[in-house]
């Protein structure tokens, strides 16, 4: 059973956007999958380097459309995003000098970012985005 389940709730009703959040559950349960099996540590470098990649192409894409739209709450969006950028960054750079991290802390970082950001922030944008077109 998928530690976090995607759902209706998480959609941001954008089908690109809500694709590259379904990677993210995915990150989660594969993670969480591995820490069940006694191989979190073995994840965990691929799930940091995954999260960091999915910053940078995914956050991209998020600030490109709310720039061109003039979405109100860009500046604030966009400290997000740096708080998520910095924190996968943290744990690369961590994982890359120690080699040990708590699979659980990322686990449960990614799980209050689907939690708090997307179901929270993301949905903010939703009618903005729907209204120039973006489904």
């Amino acid at each position: 059973m998928a530690y976090f389940e995607w759902s209706d709730d998480l959609s941001v009703n954008v089908k690109d956007i809500d694709d590259e959040h379904r990677k993210l559950v995915g990150m989660i349960n594969t993670l969480n999958d591995a820490m069940l099996s006694h191989k979190g540590r073995e994840a965990q470098k691929t799930t940091i380097d995954a999260m960091v990649d999915y910053a940078a192409t995914h956050f991209a894409r998020e600030e490109r459309y709310m720039q061109e739209f003039r979405y109100q709450g860009y500046q604030a969006h966009r400290v997000e995003h740096q708080k998520f950028t910095a924190k996968a960054l943290e744990l690369q750079a961590r994982a890359d000098r120690a080699g040990f991290i708590l699979t659980l802390e990322i686990v449960d970082f990614l799980k209050a970012w689907l939690q708090n950001h997307i179901m929270g922030t993301d949905k903010r944008y939703q009618a903005c985005f729907n209204e120039h077109g973006l489904r």
